[in-house]
């Protein structure tokens, strides 16, 4: 067998390099890869109503984020190929490349955007508060119900933020219906939930109750995918702006929610 010189070790090692390089540099875009297959893939948990749940009465995928993936698969000229996973793995699977894109209410943050890129936000949130249709205190903030009754979610963020503040009476109950119903009895003064939340459990309510002040920080959610992708965020923001433009997100927001949430909660 002929012996490498040192000198030819160097060389092929330089070609593997350039030739990897090149190989990267031409690596397709997510959006000749959705393109060339037809199908965007959408992971979300599918057992968060109202934004993606399992119809009851026909077992199929529903909600306000499977309607959203419909818009914007049309958008950029493909079929929408939904996969269901729990949250606690979901992100985990988009960069194992299990699947294109994530429409799960996937909070834009630091830390993520460190791992991921995002779209532009599609839904904005923050706390709101729920009254009474006759109300007429001025309930703005936790620290204007000082003295007053809130009822909240038991185990929620909203306990914890709520609890923090001296002064409130806190009343926690399992779940949005009983909370609701003591609120429109008068047993309790306000309820708290997420703004996005409040507009589904009204739309969805026959009580005299409405939405109140919002308030806190605006979470700003955005579909996560692969970095490195330039052509496809371009693409995939495109589809976004066509949407709210056209009215059709408008459209699909209204029919979850009663209001647009792509506005700021403050002023829905």
């Amino acid at each position: 067998m002929a012996s490498i010189t040192l000198s030819k070790l160097s060389k092929i090692a330089a070609a593997v390099l350039i030739s990897s390089l090149t190989i990267h540099s031409f690596a397709a875009d997510l959006l000749d890869t959705v393109k060339a297959r037809g199908t965007l893939k959408v992971a979300m948990e599918g057992t968060y109503p109202p934004f993606n749940f399992k119809d009851p009465k026909t077992s199929q995928l529903t909600g306000f984020e499977v309607d959203v993936a419909k818009l914007i698969a049309a958008k950029l000229g493909v079929t929408p190929e939904f996969t269901t996973t729990e949250w606690s793995g979901i992100l985990a699977g988009l960069s194992a490349g299990k699947y294109d894109v994530i429409l799960n209410q996937v909070g834009i943050t630091e830390d993520r955007k460190k791992v991921f890129d995002f779209s532009q936000p599609y839904t904005l949130s923050s706390a709101r508060l729920i009254v009474r249709k006759d109300e007429k205190r001025n309930f703005t903030s936790l620290e204007s119900l000082k003295g007053f009754k809130l009822g909240l979610g038991q185990g929620t963020n909203f306990e914890q933020k709520a609890k923090a503040v001296p002064g409130i009476d806190v009343k926690t109950y399992p779940g949005a219906q009983e909370y609701l119903a003591d609120l429109a009895s008068g047993r309790i003064d306000a309820a708290l939930n997420d703004s996005l939340l409040v507009g589904y459990l009204l739309k969805n309510s026959t009580l005299p109750l409405k939405a109140g002040a919002a308030f806190g920080d605006v979470d700003k959610i955005g579909i996560p995918f692969q970095k490195g992708n330039p052509k496809f965020e371009a693409a995939l923001n495109k589809a976004l702006d066509e949407i709210l433009k056209d009215g059709s997100f408008k459209q699909v927001s209204f029919k979850w929610f009663g209001m647009d949430v792509s506005k700021a909660p403050a002023a829905r």
